[in-house]
């Protein structure tokens, strides 16, 4: 399974973007997807995620109603929409996925997810 992600970029505070993440091999529409993002000097922290086969969307409380996590199954891509965008948003973003459905406790885990992309740049200036 590989993951390549894009979309991340410079915008100002207040912006917008939106970060796509293509999954190649295995069965995306059986997968689990999350994205994940990583500060300087801080620890990888979970974003957002969809579990395979649950309608429910889980967001990180510092991201809740900015932005929204979304897929589509016949591209086996999965999506970021990122508004109203902070500095402290700014971060390297990850994509993963993992085989069918991440257990509810872990969704928000890293060790919970297989296979991860190489990350996109998101830097928001103020």
């Amino acid at each position: 399974v590989q993951l390549q992600a894009s979309g991340g970029g410079l915008v100002q505070a207040g912006g917008s973007l939106r970060l796509s993440c293509v999954v190649s091999g295995g069965t995306f529409s059986s997968m689990s997807v999350a994205w994940f993002r990583q500060a300087p000097g801080k620890e990888r922290e979970f974003v957002a995620a969809i579990r395979w086969g649950d309608t429910n969307r889980f967001y990180a409380d510092s991201v809740k109603g900015r932005f929204t996590i979304s897929r589509d199954n016949p591209k086996n891509t999965v999506y970021l929409q990122m508004n109203s965008l902070k500095p402290e948003d700014t971060a390297v973003y990850y994509c993963a996925v993992h085989h069918n459905r991440v257990i509810l406790s872990q969704v928000r885990r890293d060790a919970a997810y297989a296979y991860w992309g190489q990350g996109t740049q998101v830097t928001v200036s103020s």
